[in-house]
């Protein structure tokens, strides 16, 4: 299929052909009818990614700070490459249409194969032939409301959303400032509403189009106007409520609003223009500042745009999808028109050419559409059975001059900038096909790294006899099912960790182990192949007697909205990553532990998990989400003999004995293991030698992790003996 997207780093823009993503549970595929150019935010992207790498900085102070967080924890090196690699990628655009539904998941029974749908979301109402769109970004289009008007549904949310915060009340005069889409939209939601309305914009002709569609006065902000119009119409007091539809770096806007505002009015931002508030205006007025958050409640909340799982209708009357369904019957009752905003339909085929004119002012428009080809395509291709099983538990050898063939189940950042760079420079590796569910992150890892194909069908891969080996890089709750699946194709695996999330998921894992006798697994345990760890050890010498060993993990806080937060379905932070640290441990320690003893501060945020050895040997683990973020990452003292052998941070390292040794500080960046441990497994894989980390060891580490959890509910250490 095709999509439009971007590179936000020379700001191109294409139409790309990109894999049809697929159907998942809890909502539908979308075939697009017609879909919605914001004029005023796809616009402001555009153009954000044609400028300098300094304006790009000074576009996005909020991304700088996380570039100078990632620095403080990763490193320079690290962070530029994960920096670079997401700038030096495709990104969709686009968030409003209408289409047909063509597919529907499971978990859906509130529309069927061929109604027509008005879809929101910039991440699935995309400029492109076929989308995937979660329950709650979906709403059914009323008969007789024509698709290219429902096109506008996700936009007339915004400007809905926008009025309900301004709480309008019948006879209220209301300012909009600034009458693009969005202010346009706002003038009729408003004079639907019984309220008289006043507009302000520099451009006559959209002055003129919002009397028309109701504003009762429009004017130029700059001329007397709007300010002889507001007198009138309020005695001279003042509007009751303004709204900021406008964009750019002026102030004026701002200042406008206070200036022609009542007393105690209330003043709503809806577009993104310049606030810096004049405090005495603001204040002497007691105004009422409040802002509009998209497309209402909902936004940004993974567990009502993702899961589906919407907001008691008692609690919350106006959430997201109830605003898109909301406007969509007012089009369909005639309170709103909006075919007069259209001022342009284009093929989308065309769509790289009505940017460049839109960027270049040589379309003027309101609203711009794009009409796409109403031929049907072909249907995504059906779910195929599973392959015949390949049993036993070591794989054939391979010619030296063969390569290995890996597919990638996954694109994500860490797939993207810690793995992938090192397989696609390695000789005799050969990247097959890359999987996700997302159809735009499996063209960009295919056009980076140079995968041979890019897919959406995991069955299809999993039946590539070709494949010699799969990696699991998705969210943590899909690792142990994927991983399943692949062992039972035969297939040799590598998923990140964590393994499982539950014991009944690892039972799982080692259930497909013994019922094909393919054990070819490794989990992405990396630190333990750490150039620096394993000189450090080299160092320290054999071990005797029982060690101690403190291991200090400096987490962080996590940014709001980071899937990692959504405990229901992804585990609990440690249970995704602590394997990490329990495995450090074990290949330092030389065992796997018996024992897992966890206490946590309120939250379960800072844990302290204190393993037990079979030698006595102990290690403790401070899992700690509230030091600061200038201190090291990780740092580890492990103490026996004698002697201490300290580790920080994977950048310096050092052994305390009859004589001091102390490494140098890496050149670099932190080395933690990623290409070691890669080129350990390649060579498993192409030699059908022992895997890298014993099936043991591993099922070890994810059992002593899950015990954190038991622990921490029971209050008593959790004993693993007989664990595998």
């Amino acid at each position: 299929m095709k999509q439009v997207v971007q590179n936000y780093k020379t700001g191109e823009l294409a139409v790309l052909d990109v894999p049809v993503p697929g159907c998942k549970p809890g909502g539908v595929l979308v075939r697009t009818s017609y879909s919605l150019i914001s004029t005023g935010t796809e616009l402001m992207k555009v153009s954000e990614a044609g400028m300098s790498m300094l304006g790009k900085a000074r576009s996005r102070p909020d991304q700088v700070a996380k570039v100078m967080q990632s620095v403080a924890t990763n490193g320079i090196p690290a962070t530029y490459q994960k920096v670079m690699g997401k700038l030096d990628s495709y990104t969709p655009l686009g968030y409003s249409l209408c289409g047909v539904v063509e597919q529907v998941g499971p978990g859906v029974d509130d529309v069927k194969v061929g109604d027509l749908v008005a879809c929101a979301g910039n991440e699935h109402a995309l400029h492109a032939e076929l989308n995937w769109v979660p329950k709650n970004l979906y709403a059914k289009v009323p008969d007789g409301l024509a698709p290219r008007h429902a096109a506008f549904g996700t936009v007339g949310s915004i400007a809905m959303q926008g009025v309900r915060q301004g709480e309008p009340q019948l006879g209220e005069v209301a300012l909009v400032i600034g009458l693009g889409l969005i202010g346009q939209l706002v003038v009729q939601l408003l004079a639907a509403a019984g309220v008289r309305v006043v507009g302000a914009d520099p451009d006559p002709a959209r002055c003129e189009l919002a009397e028309r569609l109701g504003a009762v006065a429009c004017g130029d902000p700059a001329s007397t106007a709007v300010e002889a119009a507001v007198a009138e119409l309020t005695d001279g007091h003042g509007v009751d409520q303004v709204y900021l539809a406008a964009g750019g770096g002026s102030n004026q806007p701002v200042e406008l609003a206070a200036r022609l505002c009542r007393d105690r009015g209330r003043v709503v931002d809806i577009g993104k223009c310049r606030l810096d508030l004049p405090w005495n205006a603001y204040y002497e007025k007691e105004l009422d500042v409040r802002f509009s958050r998209s497309y209402g409640p909902g936004r940004y909340d993974p567990a009502y745009e993702l899961e589906g799982r919407d907001y008691p209708i008692g609690y919350v009357r106006w959430t997201e999808r109830r605003n898109l369904a909301c406007f969509l019957d007012l089009m369909a009752r005639g309170r709103v028109d909006v075919e007069p905003l259209v001022s342009h339909v284009a093929d989308f085929d065309d769509a790289v050419d009505t940017y460049r004119r839109l960027k270049d002012g040589d379309l003027k428009a309101v609203a711009v559409l794009f009409r796409y080809p109403e031929e049907k395509a072909e249907a995504p291709a059906p779910t195929v059975a599973v392959p015949a099983v390949r049993r036993g538990g070591a794989a054939p050898a391979r010619p030296v001059k063969s390569p290995v063939r890996l597919a990638f189940v996954g694109a994500g950042n860490y797939a993207t900038s810690m793995l992938l760079p090192h397989l696609a420079k390695r000789e005799g590796v050969e990247l097959s096909t890359v999987v996700t569910t997302t159809a735009l992150s499996a063209a960009n890892a295919q056009r980076k790294f140079g995968f041979a194909e890019a897919t959406t069908d995991l069955d299809a891969v999993l039946g590539d006899t070709s494949v010699d080996a799969v990696f699991v890089v998705t969210r943590h709750s899909s690792h142990a099912e994927l991983t399943r699946k692949a062992l039972l194709a035969g297939k040799t695996v590598f998923v990140e960790k964590p393994l499982a999330l539950s014991e009944d998921e690892l039972a799982g894992v080692l259930a497909a182990v013994e019922e094909s006798g393919n054990d070819r697994l490794q989990v992405g345990f990396n630190r333990r192949f750490a150039p620096l760890l394993q000189q450090a050890t080299g160092q320290f010498g054999v071990r005797t007697g029982p060690a101690n060993l403190r291991y200090l993990v400096n987490a962080g806080r996590l940014q709001h909205g980071s899937w990692y937060l959504q405990q229901g379905t992804e585990g609990s932070r440690f249970a995704g990553e602590g394997g990490h640290f329990i495995d450090t441990a074990s290949r330092l320690l030389g065992a796997d532990p018996v024992s897992v003893y966890a206490v946590a501060t309120s939250g379960n945020d800072d844990l302290q998990v204190v393993l037990r050895y079979p030698d006595g040997s102990t290690a403790t683990i401070s899992y700690v989400t509230t030091g600061p973020s200038s201190f090291p990452k990780e740092t580890l003292d492990l103490v026996a003999d004698g002697k201490v052998l300290r580790l920080d941070d994977f950048v310096r390292a050092s052994v305390y004995g009859s004589k001091r040794w102390v490494s140098s500080r890496l050149p670099q960046a932190r080395d933690k293991g990623q290409n070691a441990e890669l080129a350990a497994f390649v060579k498993a894989v192409r030699t059908g030698g022992p895997m890298p980390v014993p099936l043991e060891s591993l099922v070890a580490t994810t059992a002593a992790t899950l015990a954190v959890q038991a622990s921490l509910v029971g209050g008593v250490p959790v004993t693993l003996a007989g664990a595998r």
